[in-house]
């Protein structure tokens, strides 16, 4: 790992939906403007860790957390945390492309309108739509409904409309899963281009993709981070025997 200060800081964390413990003495340091994947099977918890990072599960009734999640120090369920302010520092891409029913313009300009940022917001619309790598295949016609958009443009339509926030850390749960082998590939290039000016943490099932894109790696077990290290050293020199049996088929 390296000395720079952590994005993410977690600290002995664990997570109940009501009497059910589903994440158990969580510890992990997530590094600025790298990319972390979190592996594991289905019900394991790393969608419901990734959700405890901008407090989505808060939506959910009778959950909690004990321990402490800091963002560059700043403890997120301590009293002065505003969660409207957390979900613009740390912007979420789901599973399944969700573009409002409106103009591609207007889905980019959505966000920084509600928030009263005052922007050029053509200038914020391109420059959003150019980090998604979609500008050029839709300047032409930004009042477009973008629900007329592929999946695939959909999906980077969705990280335009995070990146126009300014986010300090993209969270991304299986943000390819629904999309056919190319589309997934352009979301992959585009991690690779994103990740220069935002920390980005990922969940996904494929572990071909987790050792493309990502720098480091934790695998989840049963509520539990098994193993976090080096994706490289991770895929090649697992310390753990779970960590080994999962990742060459034998488990999971």
């Amino acid at each position: 790992m390296t000395t720079t200060a952590s994005a993410f800081s977690v600290q002995n964390l664990d997570f109940y939906y009501s009497a059910s413990k589903a994440l158990s003495n969580i510890n992990i340091e997530i590094e600025p403007r790298k990319v972390t994947a979190l592996i594991g099977p289905s019900g394991c918890g790393k969608s419901t860790f990734l959700r405890c990072l901008n407090r989505m599960n808060d939506t959910i009734i009778d959950t909690r957390v004990d321990g402490k999640i800091l963002l560059n120090g700043q403890d997120i369920y301590g009293a002065e945390m505003d969660v409207v302010n957390l979900r613009q520092r740390v912007g979420m891409v789901f599973q399944k492309p969700n573009p409002f029913p409106q103009s591609i313009y207007d889905n980019v300009a959505f966000g920084p309108r509600v928030m009263g940022i005052k922007v050029d917001m053509d200038d914020l619309v391109e420059k959003s739509l150019r980090a998604a790598s979609l500008w050029d295949e839709v300047k032409s016609d930004l009042k477009m409904d973008a629900l007329g958009l592929s999946l695939g443009q959909q999906q980077r339509l969705c990280i335009a409309r995070v990146v126009a926030v300014q986010p300090e850390v993209i969270l991304m749960d299986e943000s390819t899963s629904a999309l056919d082998p190319i589309a997934t590939l352009r979301v992959e290039e585009l991690i690779a281009e994103l990740k220069k000016d935002y920390t980005i943490v990922i969940v996904t099932h494929n572990m071909q993709q987790a050792a493309r894109v990502s720098d480091y790696t934790g695998l989840f077990w049963l509520g539990e981070l098994v193993e976090f290290s080096d994706t490289n050293e991770m895929f090649t020199r697992p310390k753990q025997e779970l960590t080994e049996a999962y990742i060459t088929g034998r488990m999971g």
